[in-house]
């Protein structure tokens, strides 16, 4: 098997052990071990069960508390519908690896992260790009996709809220998107990984595992739970698919740590408070980022309705590679290159690690901006 360099994640081991401000961090605001704690409420009697856990491997599904507490994040799950993954990338590729065949017909929306059409690519499927458009505010054209479903598609792979978008399909265009699939038997990816950080109520959209009877969501501890560090997430489908899946699981990672699994539990037993701390950082930040663009003449964006990312477009005469590779030089400010899903002359933007950070880089990004300034009139909104 052979693959493509992964371009967003060469770019990130590059640089974000040594910029000086990360804009292109994707999670909330990593928690420490002790702000977990303390969030908890329960300093004392976690520790007391974290020096208790046997250092063993544990249940091979994902202990039955946490598979419970995940279940209990949808509207229509129960804990045999989940199995416990390293990650949310874990998840994704277990799905891709127990579903897809050589020669199998696979759609997938662009942009979005690599692994929904590289992976499926490497194993020999044949597969087709959904294009993203930005007139479009970055919502999948669901004629489109209508069109490119044929009878034997295997398999739609979505990304909502997208990444690096940050729109947001609806409960309505969710539902669209199962009947085109169920028209074929096809199989709906999701991958949800921001689900839980819309900027509207109370922060989560529909998921398509309670909305379809061949719908699997992948979600994660990293991005609105702040806990990327447990490299810990899950996958809710059908337990039929799940037994499946499991099989190709004992070949990789067979468990997840125990400390891992009970620590996650500690942090969906305080969801409330977490997800609370992840929307004021989210809605907080992205005010901050609307009103820059809004005063720069040179730079758009469809404002994002869910997630941590944005994807800004700017009107400098370069490249997004040497865009951000100067601006990491010069500034010490870190954005993703939007070459790197496939879209030029725009960078993907983390605007949800901490306040101070986004200030500081968007006026450092800003000042970098001003030696190409040589438009007379403003860009416009997207």
């Amino acid at each position: 098997m052979k693959i493509r360099e992964f371009a967003v994640e060469q770019w990130m081991n590059e640089y974000e052990e040594t910029c000086r401000y990360n804009l292109a961090e994707t999670c909330v605001r990593s928690l420490t071990t002790g702000e977990l704690l303390d969030l908890s409420g329960r300093r004392e009697q976690v520790l007391a069960e974290l020096e208790a856990t046997p250092l063993t491997y544990g249940p091979i599904p994902g202990s039955p508390r946490l598979r419970r507490l995940v279940a209990g994040l949808y509207a229509d799950q129960h804990p045999d519908n989940v199995l416990i993954t390293h990650g949310a990338i874990g998840a994704n590729a277990l799905v891709h690896a127990t579903l897809v065949e050589p020669g199998d017909h696979v759609v997938a929306v662009v942009p979005t992260y690599q692994q929904h059409y590289s992976i499926p690519d490497s194993y020999g499927a044949r597969v087709e790009h959904l294009p993203l458009r930005e007139e479009h505010g970055w919502l999948p054209d669901l004629d489109e996709l209508d069109r490119l479903v044929t009878p034997d598609t295997k398999l739609i792979a979505v990304n909502n809220p997208n990444n690096p978008t940050g729109a947001l399909i609806d409960e309505a265009g969710l539902a669209r998107i199962a009947k085109i699939a169920d028209r074929a038997g096809a199989w709906v990816l999701c991958d949800e990984v921001y689900r839980g950080v819309d900027q509207d109520g109370d922060g989560f959209t529909a998921s398509i595992a309670d909305l379809y009877e061949r719908g699997i969501s992948t979600g994660s501890m990293s991005k609105p739970y702040s806990l990327a560090g447990l490299r810990l997430g899950w996958i809710v489908g059908p337990a039929g698919l799940l037994r499946d899946i499991a099989t190709h699981r004992d070949y990789t990672t067979i468990s997840v740590g125990r400390l891992d699994d009970l620590l996650a539990c500690v942090a969906l037993e305080n969801k409330d408070a977490i997800l609370a701390r992840s929307h004021r950082i989210t809605r907080t930040n992205l005010a901050i980022l609307d009103a820059w663009v809004a005063g720069r003449r040179d730079v758009t964006y469809v404002r994002p309705a869910s997630g941590t990312t944005a994807l800004l477009r700017y009107r400098a005469p370069i490249g997004s590679y040497e865009f951000c590779t100067r601006l990491l030089q010069e500034t010490g400010v870190m954005f993703t290159p939007g070459a790197a899903f496939g879209i030029e002359h725009t960078v993907r933007i983390g605007f949800a690690d901490d306040t101070p950070t986004l200030r500081t880089g968007l006026r450092l990004t800003g000042q970098f901006l001003d030696q190409f300034d040589q438009f007379e009139q403003p860009a416009g909104r997207a």
